[in-house]
């Protein structure tokens, strides 16, 4: 059998290899979340909060038929730029990664996707600003994001804020629950929305101390099942979030958009609805996640060495 070509960038590597702290990133947040050139400077902004909490930051993706456990700044910079160069990225769910490798495609990760090769390469948190779900309208469409199946596959605790608030939560509250997934809200009792701390749903479960949440996960992991969502509010939203919502979803029902796309048009449609506001929140909701996944990835590590 042909064994996958994986790449690990030296420091996550060695960190891996060492059993100290590691923090997935995705890398579809370069390609098609943000734009440029606030992309490039948001990615590179989020490995330098997981280096400055303490651990090593694992943005992944494929280049070249290769999977990439850490990508340099030169590769983020490419991914950052590739619209304006002319040329093309995949976007990469979980199913995708077998033909980008194959193919020799280079190609940005989802959340499930690096979920996906997470696991593989043993990390056990990853960072996003939010994941996929169900999308509205979707007892019409069918259109519900790899990423719950991922989640529910896949043993890697992600932090976010919540499902994209173009799509449907409660449906996607329904699915992770039917999937088996745990949701914990960090220090918040109501699962948040994306641009808003608010979406009407308690959770069932909030944690309030680190250690404590840790130790959920590891007690989870004893199941040897799949992964497990760990939400925060935003630190900051955007008003009227959801008539500017409605708004971009009409223009995508009107335009006909379907499948992958329909998710970075609405986003950038609301980014210029809301005249950049919806970018801010975006920004510093990923900083802000990825600072808590961080403080979770050190706790783990701790945990394991007392164990030890």
């Amino acid at each position: 059998m042909t064994p996958v070509p994986v790449e690990f960038a030296p420091d996550v590597a060695v960190a891996l290899a060492e059993g100290r702290p590691v923090v997935a990133l995705e890398s579809a947040v370069i390609s098609h979340g943000l734009p440029y050139p606030v992309n490039i400077e948001t990615a590179l902004a989020l490995e330098a909060v997981v280096r400055a909490g303490g651990a090593v930051p694992a943005t992944i993706g494929v280049s070249g038929g290769a999977v990439l456990v850490g990508m340099d700044k030169h590769l983020i910079t490419q991914f950052g730029r590739a619209t304006q160069d002319g040329r093309s990225v995949a976007k990469l769910s979980a199913r995708d990664l077998a033909a980008a490798v194959a193919l020799r495609q280079d190609g940005a990760t989802t959340v499930g996707a690096t979920a996906r090769v997470a696991a593989m390469a043993g990390i056990e948190v990853m960072a996003t600003g939010g994941i996929g779900g169900v999308h509205r309208g979707a007892s019409r469409t069918w259109d519900i994001s790899g990423d719950l199946p991922a989640l529910a596959r896949y043993p890697v605790l992600v932090v976010c804020a919540g499902a994209k608030a173009i799509l449907d939560i409660p449906a996607t509250l329904e699915w992770l629950e039917t999937l088996g997934v745990p949701v914990v809200g960090w220090r918040c009792r109501e699962f948040p929305a994306f641009y808003t701390a608010s979406s009407g749903y308690t959770l069932n479960v909030t944690v309030e101390r680190l250690e404590l949440l840790a130790h959920l996960w590891r007690v989870e992991r004893t199941w040897q099942g799949g992964g497990m969502l760990v939400v925060q509010p935003p630190p900051e939203e955007l008003p009227d979030a959801e008539m500017v919502i409605q708004t971009a979803l009409a223009e995508a029902e009107a335009e006909g958009v379907q499948g992958a796309a329909v998710t970075p048009f609405l986003l950038s449609r609301v980014c210029t609805l809301s005249g950049n506001k919806s970018l801010d929140v975006n920004v510093a909701l990923l900083k802000c996640n990825a600072s808590v996944a961080t403080l979770l990835a050190c706790e783990l590590a701790r945990q394991r060495e007392k164990m030890i």
